[in-house]
């Protein structure tokens, strides 16, 4: 038996619904171990900053580029799930599409890393 599909709301019954869809959608990419790592890893780099007396304009970005990373790793988790749900079986097609997933998540931790970096370069040796 399926389940029963939520029924449409409107007004701030909306907005409490979607804040649930939403809290739904990050106990799903909890059990994600590459989000549980880039958690950490993001987390790790906040502490080396601010330990290492990074301005406030340089943490706020770096926090704003590491909630990029988790929302790229979002996308790519939507991604390979849809996959696996329309193409159980192997495929080169779902495998290219998992790749650029992949692919875009390593990019903007590419970014973040250079960033990180280049703020501890700065605040460390000039």
């Amino acid at each position: 038996m399926k389940p029963a599909k939520p029924k449409q709301t409107k007004g701030p019954a909306h907005v409490i619904a979607a804040f649930g869809y939403s809290l739904a959608g990050l106990r799903c990419l909890w059990k994600e171990v590459a989000f549980r790592l880039e958690l950490l890893g993001g987390a790790l780099g906040l502490t080396i900053l601010i330990v290492a007396g990074a301005s406030a304009s340089r943490l706020l970005l770096f926090v704003l580029l590491f909630l990029a990373v988790l929302v790229i790793e979002a996308l790519n988790t939507a991604v390979e799930m849809i996959v696996d749900k329309i193409s159980p079986e192997w495929s080169e097609f779902g495998k290219k599409t998992k790749d650029v997933g992949s692919a875009a998540v390593f990019l903007i931790i590419i970014a973040n890393g250079v960033y990180f970096s280049a703020t501890l370069f700065e605040i460390l040796y000039l």
